[in-house]
């Protein structure tokens, strides 16, 4: 099998057979969606309000329910009794889980960033003696990485691990910030500087001596969920708990949080699909004038965009998803070097996992805004769904790494793949000047597809000359402007996002003919738009760092790229709307 670079649809032309897309979900997939779907509508939304209100052990009690139907063990091995169903899998169960209010975030942070440490990086003996228990529901895991004066700034921790006189133990002080899970949890994963300068990771039992928690925080939204200090004083650590390698707790803390991103993407993805559902039947609902406003142009045309940008984000996710099965699925996971190699794979996929946190995370921003404009007065007020979902969705862009951070992670490591030769990102800057100075190649509308693809492909080619010339004014410079590198992972994600659902649709076209249409015209808007978006970027930073006639002819060179004839967004819109409010929600 081969195995795709991460970052290298920068510069490769990647073909629909070799991205996963949920019209590849096989009958297992369907089944688990079902399953953990049927289980959060029954058990879980029933008492949503009661989550809210934190009443004790109810969240508890519902992640033990979710771990006897298997909802909790999906990333781990069938020989510690999880369910081993793969990152697709993962995906789906997280992504059907939103229905449930906090419950959400409580399992998401449990089956994520609370169990995989240990997953990947555990030893023989950590794994069959925590992994049993947080596959079934029995222990509830946290992960600590913030504090109080670091949170971006992760390696910049003050929690400290000093190694006791016999040798026994590792005595850990400090406190960690924001933690979920943390009034129930039985197991921490706690980042500390083993004397003050070797970053480690260790896992940190609850009944252990010294460890104690601060008071629930008062949250915008996800009430339900726990957040709490995790103080340790003094707390006696069994050096058998040190999770990895003394002074390598970097690795493990950065490719779970890689982890964490794309399932966080999932999550914001269904979330967005709920938000979308209601706002549909809400807009049935609602009469003014006589008739629904399901019927007026304005109302309608937000239904179509928030469908268009879930179909973009949703094809985004299970592409990623579909990359890390790949790339993990070729490790033995019983080799001693295993978690070793789980690392290096899940780092190749650094770029998309933050493309799909940050996308994600702001469509799900762009929904929920909208459900609460479309519900109008009713969306400010707490009995209506809507007014839960647009303060619950706001934590999703600080989550994981702000959303800011994510964006220079995006650039960052694609020009460092560059600079170590793992992609020919200077070869392929250089000949995009020569592409821009040849004859422009014809864009055959009539063909399938065709149009969207020539903007894929030009917005590549206006990512890589502007990327080029920033990279070349500014050299060694450009880590420290921060507006161009945001403007570089812009102009990324747009491109991950338009090549993610042209590729997707493109699947969709071949096997289910015109039944797919409105696929490709969600296809259309999306990459017409975004290609707009792309082209505004370089202008931007071409300003930026050039001047005179050199950037007049640069800036001629994107003009020329970024020739298209207008397209009737509207017409897209309404069509989309048709099938959107006749299904009354997102069937795609």
């Amino acid at each position: 099998m081969s195995i795709i670079k991460g970052g290298s649809f920068i510069i490769e032309n990647i073909t629909p057979d070799q991205v996963f897309t949920p019209e590849d979900f096989t009958e297992e997939h369907r089944m688990i969606a079902k399953t953990t779907a049927d289980f959060t509508e029954g058990e879980v939304a029933p008492l949503v309000e009661e989550l809210e209100q934190q009443k004790e052990g109810l969240i508890r009690g519902l992640m033990q329910k979710a771990g006897e139907l298997g909802l909790l063990g999906a990333d781990v091995a069938e020989k510690y009794d999880g369910g081993e169903l793969g990152k697709v899998g993962s995906s789906l169960i997280t992504e059907n889980t939103v229905k449930g209010g906090a419950f959400t975030v409580a399992h998401a942070a449990h089956t994520g960033i609370g169990t995989l440490p240990i997953v990947f990086f555990g030893t023989e003996a950590q794994k069959q003696k925590y992994l049993p228990g947080l596959a079934t529901g029995e222990l509830i895991a946290s992960y600590c990485l913030t504090e109080p004066s670091s949170g971006s700034d992760a390696l910049g921790a003050k929690t400290k691990a000093v190694l006791s006189a016999d040798g026994k133990y590792y005595i850990l002080n400090g406190t960690k910030q924001f933690i979920t899970n943390a009034g129930f949890a039985d197991v921490f994963i706690v980042y500390a500087k083993v004397d003050g300068e070797h970053f480690t990771a260790f896992i940190v039992d609850r009944d252990t001596p010294g460890l104690s928690l601060g008071p629930e925080e008062k949250k915008m939204g996800i009430k339900g969920s726990s957040t709490r200090p995790v103080i340790l004083e003094d707390a006696r650590v069994p050096v058998e708990n040190v999770l990895g390698e003394i002074g390598k707790g970097h690795v493990v803390a950065f490719n779970i949080l890689n982890i964490g991103r794309y399932k966080l993407g999932a999550a914001c993805i269904g979330s967005s699909k709920y938000a979308l559902e209601v706002s549909i039947q809400y807009a049935l609902e609602r009469k003014q004038f006589g008739r629904p406003i399901a019927d007026f142009g304005m109302i309608r045309s937000k239904l179509a965009k928030m469908a268009t940008r879930i179909y973009v984000g949703e094809s985004m996710v299970y592409r990623n998803a579909g990359l890390l099965d790949d790339i993990l699925s070729g490790i033995d996971q019983s080799s001693a070097d295993a978690g070793r190699q789980a690392a290096k794979g899940i780092e190749e996929y650094a770029i998309e996992c933050s493309i799909n946190k940050v996308f994600a995370s702001e469509v799900l921003d762009f929904v929920t805004d909208e459900a609460v404009q479309i519900y109008g007065g009713y969306g400010f007020i707490q009995e209506y769904p809507v007014e839960r979902m647009y303060r619950d969705s706001r934590i999703n862009r600080i989550f994981e790494g702000t959303n800011e951070i994510n964006r220079l992670i995006i650039p960052s490591t694609l020009l460092r793949k560059g600079m170590k030769g793992e992609l020919p990102l200077l070869a392929a800057a250089q000949k995009v000047m020569g592409d821009v100075l040849a004859a422009a190649q014809p864009v055959d509308e009539g063909l399938p597809l065709g149009l969207e693809k020539s903007l894929v492909d030009r917005a590549k080619k206006i990512a890589l000359l502007f990327a080029g010339v920033a990279a070349q004014k500014l050299g060694n410079k450009l880590a420290e402007e921060q507006e161009i590198l945001g403007n570089l992972a812009d102009a990324i994600i747009e491109i991950f996002a338009m090549e993610s659902v042209v590729l997707r649709t493109e699947k969709a076209l071949a096997r289910e003919g015109d039944r797919a249409q409105v696929k490709a015209k969600m296809a259309r808007l999306y990459c017409y738009e975004a290609f707009q978006r792309v082209e505004s970027l370089a202008r931007e930073t071409l300003a930026a760092v050039e001047q005179g006639d050199t950037l007049r002819t640069q800036l001629s060179a994107v003009k020329k790229l970024a020739r298209v004839n207008p397209v009737n967004t509207i017409g897209l819109q309404r069509d989309i709307a048709d099938r959107v409010i006749a299904d009354g929600r997102y069937n795609f």
